[in-house]
C-alpha cells in the first residue's frame, strides 16, 4: 500500500521552478534514497512531503492526508511523519531525555511519566542510554544526530524523511548514525531520505531515486541503479561521487 503519492508536482520559487513534474509512490515498509547533484530538488521534494514548502500544481497524499487539499490538517501530517534535518536542532539548555519527551508533552499532552518512559526507550534505542541526562553540548556530532532520531521517533510516526543528516559529521562519525537508520529499515520503518553515502544507498535501501534538474531521471532497485545507470547523467555523477 502507497503511504507516499505525488503526481504530476510541480514547485516553484518565484519564476524558478525546483520541481518539475514529479511522479511518485512509496510504499508502506520502503526504504527509499534520494540522490543526485546539489540544486536537483532532492530536499525541496523532502520537504513538500512534509509540508513544509507547499507545491503550486499537483497532488501529494501521505500517511492517508491530502496535503494539497486547501483543508490539509498539517499537525496531523507532521505527527506521522518524523523528519531529521542536517543540522540537530536540539535544545542546548535541555538534557538529552527532556529534548526528547518536550514534543510528547506539548504535542501530545502526554504525562511526565510516560513521556519519560518512551524518551528512555527512544534513547536506549538510538544507543545513547547512558548519555540521558547530558546536555547536548556534552554529545559529539553523532550523538547529538542519534538523539534528534530518537526525539523523532518518539512521535511513533507512521514514515521518517531524513535530509542529508550526515553532512556535517566528521567521517568516523557517519557509521554510528547509519548504523541507527539499518536498524529502523529492518524493523521495516518507511524511510525516505537524501543521502550522499552511495555505500548506503546501495545496501540499506530498497529503492534509489536520482533526480536531475528537478526531475526523477531514474527510479529502481538500489543495487540495479546504481551498478547499471542508464543515463549519462547519473553515469557522471557517480563517477563524481564515487572517484
Amino acid at each position: 500500500m502507497s503511504l507516499v503519492s505525488l503526481r504530476n508536482v510541480v514547485k516553484r520559487f518565484g519564476s524558478h521552478e525546483v520541481l518539475k513534474g514529479i511522479t511518485l509512490s512509496i510504499d508502506e515498509g520502503e526504504t527509499v534514497a534520494v540522490i543526485g547533484r546539489s540544486g536537483s530538488g532532492k530536499s525541496t521534494l523532502l520537504r513538500c512531503v512534509n509540508a513544509l514548502e507547499t507545491v503550486q500544481e499537483g497532488d501529494l497524499t501521505v500517511a492517508g492526508i491530502e496535503v494539497t487539499a486547501a483543508n490539509a490538517d498539517l499537525n496531523l501530517l507532521r505527527a506521522r511523519v518524523g523528519m531529521v534535518f542536517q543540522s540537530y536542532n536540539l535544545f542546548p539548555h535541555l538534557t538529552v531525555e527532556r529534548n526528547v519527551k518536550l514534543a510528547l508533552k506539548r504535542v501530545r499532552k502526554m504525562r511526565d511519566a510516560e513521556a519519560s518512559e518512551i524518551a528512555h526507550a527512544m534513547v536506549a534505542k538510538v544507543g545513547l542510554a547512558e548519555k540521558l541526562h547530558a546536555y547536548p553540548d556534552e554529545l559529539s556530532g553523532g550523538q547529538q544526530q542519534r538523539v534528534a532520531i530518537a526525539r523523532s521517533l518518539a512521535m511513533q510516526p507512521s514514515m521518517m524523511l531524513f535530509d542529508e543528516i550526515t553532512s556535517a559529521l566528521d567521517p568516523e562519525l557517519v557509521g554510528e548514525v547509519l548504523r541507527v537508520l539499518e536498524e529502523l529499515a529492518r524493523e521495516g520503518m518507511t524511510m525516505m531520505l537524501v543521502t550522499h553515502e552511495m555505500n548506503f544507498a546501495r545496501t540499506v535501501a530498497d529503492r534509489v531515486i536520482f533526480m536531475h534538474e528537478g526531475r526523477i531521471h531514474e527510479d529502481g532497485p538500489s543495487q540495479e541503479v546504481l551498478r547499471n545507470p542508464r543515463t549519462p547523467e547519473l553515469k557522471a555523477f557517480l563517477a563524481a561521487v564515487l572517484h
